[in-house]
């Protein structure tokens, strides 16, 4: 069992969404590291995707040096990416799938059909010191190629869930929820530490937050949303307030 404390990393993508929607400078995604990590947050997530559709490349080195806070970079499993990773040595990489045409993350990532393209990447950024970490639906084949690529996180991609509680369908939501869980437990008791994120909101959040293995949450549109009526600081503090109620 992991330590009772839940980590949650705020993806900061979205702020720098609505900066590039009418170009500029503002609102700033370094502002909003800054507030994370006043209210508590436990880490920065960004996507840099290919498009650069939100967080741009000299976000990166700005964020790594206004706070103190890990960042966790996702990205895709390309030498571009490899390149950028290696040159700003972040904390952590999640590998994640990526498609232009989505407009987010549709999906875990096919470990088990890539190995041998994923293989390379998660060797050199292990050697950089860099943590990686795989963005998987919760199955034990996913997770069976994770151990076998060495990677020491996974963060199992929870959009069904999510999706099965705004629809309404309890048994889907039971099911969903098992299987997160049964995974999560298969994956401490094979050594690797397991994360969770993907459509997580106040309202559902808790059910995931209870499972005792994760170790982490990766929570960023919602909160992105939320701070438009309440601030960002105190949508982190709800959120926050949440996970530790259901721990």
């Amino acid at each position: 069992m992991q330590d009772s404390k839940l980590r949650l990393g705020v993806n900061i993508d979205h702020v720098a969404t609505i900066r590039n929607a009418r170009g500029g400078d503002h609102p700033d995604p370094v502002r909003a590291a800054e507030i994370v990590s006043a209210v508590g947050g436990d880490g920065i997530t960004a996507h840099l995707r290919e498009d650069r559709r939100h967080i741009r490349d000299d976000d990166l080195k700005r964020i790594q040096d206004a706070t103190d806070l890990p960042l966790n970079l996702e990205m895709a499993a390309t030498d571009e990416m490899l390149a950028i990773a290696l040159a700003h040595r972040p904390q952590a990489a999640c590998i994640v799938p990526e498609k232009r045409e989505e407009r987010t993350t549709e999906g875990g990532l096919d470990a088990a059909g890539q190995h041998n393209h994923l293989q390379r990447y998660v060797h050199e950024l292990t050697e950089a010191g860099i943590r990686v970490s795989l963005f998987i639906e919760p199955s034990e084949r996913q997770l069976d190629a994770a151990l076998r690529l060495g990677a020491p996180v996974v963060e199992f991609h929870t959009g069904e869930y999510a999706h099965a509680q705004l629809d309404g369908d309890r048994e889907r939501l039971a099911s969903e929820l098992k299987r997160v869980s049964d995974m999560a437990a298969l994956a401490a008791k094979n050594g690797i530490e397991p994360h969770a994120g993907h459509g997580l909101t106040y309202e559902n959040v808790q059910p995931i937050a209870a499972i005792p293995q994760l170790a982490e949450l990766n929570i960023g549109h919602y909160l992105v949303g939320e701070a438009v009526f309440v601030g960002l600081e105190n949508a982190v503090r709800r959120m926050r307030e949440l996970m530790d109620e259901a721990r």
